[in-house]
């Protein structure tokens, strides 16, 4: 029987933490974004209108993080949990939690659940 340690619940806890953060980020760079053309009114707002969607990249990069998490802390899917973790790395202003949660899901490797096996 294998012992369940610490690593993988503190990585799932990472890795949900950064993705909130990328959801929150990406939410309102979005939202500025679609606003830029109302707050400049002396510029030409065709030249900014696709502002808005550069936080759609963190804002599916935080919910792949977030589900990663989640089955790092249910430890399943240690590929989807490690794509996860790698998702949250890429979260610009959570960057130190999203390397915290890759090395602590690929240490609990060990602990995940095998499919078939």
């Amino acid at each position: 029987m294998l012992q369940k340690t610490w690593k993988s619940v503190v990585g799932g806890v990472c890795g949900i933490v950064a993705g909130a953060i990328g959801i929150l980020t990406g939410s309102l760079v979005g939202m500025f974004g679609a606003c830029w053309p109302l707050l400049t009114p002396h510029m030409n707002p065709w030249q900014y209108g696709g502002f808005g969607f550069l936080g759609l990249p963190l804002f599916i990069l935080g919910i792949v993080a977030i589900v990663g998490g989640i089955f790092a802390i249910q430890r399943r899917l240690w590929g989807m949990a490690l794509a996860g973790s790698i998702c949250a790395v890429l979260v610009l202003p959570a960057f130190l939690l999203g390397i915290l949660s890759v090395v602590f899901v690929a240490l609990a490797r060990s602990e995940f659940a095998h499919s078939g096996t």
